[in-house]
């Protein structure tokens, strides 16, 4: 099997709706676009981005959204070295479809009551949904590095809530301490390395907003995976 020296994970740029969130009355989550300051802010992911893979290979799965399409060509990677797969299971959590500002609002009030990952909002998704269909792709990727020639790297480009849950399913935290965490910023990256004892670990942790509230013990590492 070649497993991949790493894994990145990366959010998508500042979106018009991270500015506005009557934009969502107007148009599809799906269609808003990358402000400008989320255009400079994936093309200085980008220059990382190259530094880290340099002249490697690397096999990129991007969310269908048009932000994480946009955030993945102002990257500049070179085309002749990355094979592009758009992957509808990293797509944003579903809210519903024409999104009322003040009954989003109200719902995200009740979800901060409810728990993040239970609440499911009305017509649309909860965190466990998002859960299970990035645990999906998880395993399909997973089966993908039994090509013997498999890049180097994978290059993941989605949404926040979708890079805490892939973790989450990889270094199988519990709901407590996926609760705990807060979402990265837009563009920013986290790395899974695979270091010599044949796992992999978190270049650096996502921000917690609290400490965990589990129900019980559960004795799960918390920066490297056991597989």
């Amino acid at each position: 099997m070649a497993r991949p020296r790493r894994i990145v994970l990366v959010r998508h740029g500042e979106s018009t709706g991270n500015v506005d969130d009557t934009v969502y009355e107007r148009e599809p989550d799906h269609a808003l676009a990358l402000t400008d300051r989320g255009w400079q802010q994936a093309e200085e992911t980008g220059k990382t981005l190259r530094e880290v893979f340099g002249r490697e290979r690397v096999s990129v799965y991007v969310s269908p959204y048009r932000r994480t399409h946009e955030t993945l060509r102002a990257f500049h990677l070179d085309p002749e070295l990355i094979r592009v797969r758009e992957e509808p299971r990293l797509r944003e959590q579903d809210w519903g479809n024409w999104q009322d500002r003040d009954d989003v609002r109200l719902q995200k009030t009740y979800r901060d009551a409810y728990g993040h990952f239970f609440y499911r909002f009305a017509q649309g998704e909860s965190g466990a949904d998002v859960y299970d269909r990035v645990g999906g792709f998880l395993e399909s990727l997973f089966r993908s590095f039994e090509a013997p020639d498999h890049p180097p790297n994978v290059l993941i480009v989605t949404h926040g809530l979708a890079m805490r849950l892939f973790c989450m399913r990889w270094f199988h935290w519990t709901v407590a301490e996926f609760e705990s965490l807060a979402n990265p910023g837009n563009a920013e990256m986290r790395m899974l390395v695979l270091g010599d004892d044949d796992k992999y670990a978190l270049d650096r942790p996502f921000n917690r907003w609290r400490d965990p509230e589990p129900y019980g013990i559960t004795g799960i590492e918390w920066q490297s995976d056991d597989r």
